[in-house]
Order: C-alpha cells, then sequence, then structure tokens
C-alpha cells in the first residue's frame, strides 16, 4: 500500500532567484532561531513534566502552541478560524494537504497528532512531528489492540489527538476517502459513549500569481523544496480552518459510519470553502 498521494505530477523545484533567497532568509532565520530555543526546551521539560504528572502535561503543550502561532506570523501566513474547539473527552479528524497543518492545527488549539510511524523518519518533518509530540502508530493488525489503549489513556488524560484518516497528504485541492480503521480505537467500551469526535476542514488559498497547489506536499517532493518556496515566495496566501459541530461516538453503530459522517462534514466544509 503506497504511503503517498501521487494523483497529480509535483510542481518544478523552486528557482528562488536573488530577492527570493532575500526573503527566504527573512522569514527562515527568525523561525529557525525560535526552534533552536524552544525545541531542546521541549526535550528538556518532557521527562519531568511526564515524571510528576504523567500525561497531564501542562507545560509543553503550551509551548508548541506558542511556537505554532508564531511560525505561521513568521511566514506571513494568514490563519482564519471558523468555529468553536470542542470541550470535553474528544478527538480531531481532518483532511490532510500539507507539513505545514502541523503549525496551522495546534496554532488554533493544544493538540497531538496521530501519525504513521513512517513519519518520524522523514527528515525534517520528522523532527518537527516528534518536537510536538505525535503520537506515532504502526499499520499492523497485531498491534490494534495495543494503540487503542495508548490513545484510550491519552484521550482519557485530557489529550485531545488529531486524526488524518485520508492517511496521505494531498495537493491540497482535495479530500480523499477516509480510512475508517483507526476509528475503531474510538469504540471501546470506555470511550465509546463519552468520547465526541469533530470534523476539522482546512483550506489552504495560494499566493496571487502561484498554482493553486502551492501549500501541498505529496507524493515525492521533497521536504526541503517545499519550505523554500514557501519561504521565498513574495506574498503568502492564507488558510482557512473550519471546526464542526461535533458527532458522538455513541450515536454510531461502528466504525464505518462515524468515518462516513465525519468525512462528510470535512468535506462539505472543504467544497463550500473553495468555492
Amino acid at each position: 500500500m503506497s504511503l503517498t498521494w501521487e494523483g497529480a505530477p509535483p510542481p518544478p523545484p523552486p528557482r528562488p532567484g536573488l530577492l527570493g533567497w532575500l526573503r527566504a532568509v527573512r522569514r527562515g532565520a527568525p523561525l529557525l532561531l525560535m526552534l533552536a530555543v524552544c525545541f531542546p526546551l521541549l526535550l528538556i521539560l518532557r521527562p519531568p513534566e511526564k515524571a510528576i504528572w504523567g500525561y497531564a502535561r501542562p507545560v509543553t503543550p503550551w509551548i508548541t502552541q506558542f511556537v505554532c502561532i508564531w511560525a505561521c506570523r513568521f511566514l506571513g501566513l494568514s490563519r482564519q478560524v471558523e468555529g468553536r474547539p470542542m470541550r470535553g473527552v474528544g478527538a480531531y479528524v481532518a483532511n490532510h494537504a500539507s507539513w505545514l497543518d502541523i503549525f496551522v492545527l495546534n496554532a488554533s488549539k493544544r493538540l497531538y497528532f496521530v501519525s504513521k510511524e513512517e513519519v518520524a523518519g522523514w527528515g525534517g518533518i520528522g523532527w518537527l512531528a516528534r518536537g510536538t509530540g505525535t503520537v506515532f502508530i504502526r499499520r499492523d493488525r497485531a498491534e490494534a489492540a495495543r494503540q487503542a489503549k495508548l490513545m484510550e489513556e491519552r484521550l482519557h488524560a485530557g489529550h485531545r489527538l488529531l486524526f488524518f484518516p485520508e492517511g496521505t497528504s494531498t495537493d491540497g485541492l482535495r479530500v480523499l476517502p477516509f480510512r475508517t480503521t483507526l476509528f475503531a480505537a474510538f469504540f471501546t467500551p470506555l470511550l465509546r459513549e463519552e468520547l465526541q469526535i469533530q470534523p476539522v476542514s482546512v483550506i489552504y488559498t495560494a499566493p496571487e500569481g502561484e498554482p493553486p497547489s502551492f501549500y501541498g506536499w505529496w507524493g515525492s517532493m521533497e521536504f526541503g523544496a517545499s519550505l523554500l518556496s514557501i519561504l521565498s515566495v513574495r506574498r503568502q496566501g492564507s488558510v482557512r480552518v473550519i471546526y464542526h459541530d461535533p458527532l458522538r461516538v455513541a450515536d454510531f453503530p461502528d466504525r464505518k459510519a462515524l468515518a462516513a459522517a465525519a468525512e462528510a462534514a470535512v468535506r462539505a466544509g472543504f467544497n463550500g470553502a473553495a468555492r
């Protein structure tokens, strides 16, 4: 099974020119400095934080959110949030367009991503994922029970987990069919009656003069090339984050029905905003 989406040809490698390189340095330098300070701070604080509070983690999520808010500002990416993140025990599901989703979604709400294990080894993006406390899982039926228990523990500790049910990022111009496997974890006896799932639509608008897929990241695209394109563009575009009404897991008979309802909400928000 492919781990990346290959549904469109990737854009040509960036050729920023002198002004583009200057813009990349102007945006990238403060971003790199902030990461150089905050990432080691997260690594230092996480072990004592876990030893004292366990999964509660009262400090490091605030650092992560601070970094993500300022990362969007340093990049110049305009971020619009609609709707309200839910309260109570719950998880989020969203469409997945870009590595930028890490910053955009963490800036809106303190949360932890759930990602396939392979992402941990993906160079710069794996570094970002590990630094933000991502939960890495294996696509292995033998691991399903252990992973369900882990997610159950995290959710009961008050963590907001975010899943990308498409299983891959895209060009940002579509919502792929949701895979239903991870939704099974929401139907454990301890979670089903109290858990809510909130669908989230993420819609990027490309900078003026750039292709609509400018912020997408898919197939064999290199992280460095994508980063350079975004850092060197003359003027940034925007991203819109829409929080839909939460879905009570107890209202659905099984994972397929829940996944279909979540996909319908995400797709409707995405298509409506795209128009």
